[in-house]
């Protein structure tokens, strides 16, 4: 596999980037660590004729326990323990993703708007055409759902779930000026695989931004996957939450690698607000998000047992918001 040629642009500040990204329109991509659109260029999957990177742009590198910038490496926060400390159940996504050396180029918006993926997706360029092509590169139908109209590739970050599950924002900029937004309305329910996202044509993400309740606040991570490192996950479930005495005062649960976009389910946990947390209602939950989920037949776990592990995960997170990780004491 081999890289075909690009332009490269280095804009030094978020205003080129924007800039840029206008006046070269559908023939760029931008490149953060490139941990995922690299690999997809060499397979010839989407290919653009020009590259924008973000490396030399200082706004977006530095990072506090309030704002993280776009492209913090998540190394950096993985050897944060300040950071573990703050927002546990974020430290424990972002140890979670891929491998030690990837983390090392990986970024914090990168993996927010990571690639979709399918395993008649990701795959090089002959193995797609002895297939034939699919609607998310270079084809005209869906080999998961066979159908012209609707990608089902999955949603594959790590950290979306987590950030949500903590009531995280996102900061974006673009040629209408900047706005802030919750993390998960960076993502589209009524899209696809393809029209995964809401950015504005143009837009980038900047920052991350934490609210002040969330600092300190009990959360957890799970995340399915065949190998115990370098995978995408087939399953990530975020829990975040108190739990004084039994009783639940707040409580988010989130989930991504099921669907096209991660969701968060405040429809069940809301109920459980003020609430002991019991056999019987933690069990009520797990079923409720278990039935409300939707995964396809498109990565290597089947979709069933993907499902029944949204109940073991949401029953596990449970417990460890009411105890603690297994060996702290609660």
């Amino acid at each position: 596999m081999h890289l075909d040629p690009f332009e490269l642009y280095r804009p030094s500040t978020v205003e080129e980037v924007v800039r840029l990204t206008r006046d070269l329109g559908a023939a760029c991509d931008v490149l953060a660590g490139g941990t995922d659109l690299l690999p997809n260029y060499k397979m010839h999957i989407n290919l653009k004729p020009n590259l924008v990177a973000l490396e030399e742009v200082e706004e977006l590198r530095s990072y506090t326990l309030e704002r993280v910038g776009s492209m913090t490496r998540l190394a950096d926060l993985d050897r944060d323990t300040d950071f573990a400390r703050a927002y546990p159940g974020v430290a424990a996504a972002v140890h979670e993703v891929a491998t030690p050396l990837v983390r090392e180029r990986a970024t914090v918006g990168g993996n927010l708007l990571v690639e979709t993926r399918c395993f008649f997706f990701n795959q090089t360029f002959p193995w797609r055409q002895s297939l034939g092509f699919c609607l998310k590169a270079d084809g005209d139908r869906c080999h998961v759902v066979p159908q012209k109209e609707r990608c089902y590739a999955t949603f594959s970050g790590d950290l979306a779930p987590a950030l949500a599950a903590v009531d995280a924002s996102v900061e974006l900029a673009g040629p209408d000026g900047r706005r802030t937004i919750p993390v998960l309305d960076l993502y589209d329910p009524g899209g696809d695989g393809i029209r995964r996202h809401r950015l504005r044509p143009n837009e980038i993400v900047v920052a991350v931004s934490f609210p002040a309740a969330s600092r300190g606040l009990p959360a957890n991570y799970q995340k399915l996957r065949i190998r115990p490192t370098f995978d995408f996950p087939e399953l990530g479930l975020a829990a975040a939450g108190l739990v004084e005495s039994g009783t639940v005062r707040s409580l988010a649960i989130a989930a991504g690698g099921l669907e096209t976009y991660p969701r968060r389910f405040d429809e069940v946990t809301r109920p459980l607000v003020g609430e002991r947390l019991n056999e019987t209602n933690r069990n009520a939950a797990s079923e409720a998000i278990m039935r409300s989920v939707r995964p396809v037949h498109n990565t290597f776990l089947a979709p069933d047992y993907r499902r029944r592990m949204v109940g073991v995960y949401v029953r596990r997170a449970l417990d460890r918001l009411a105890n603690g990780p297994p060996g702290v004491p609660g």
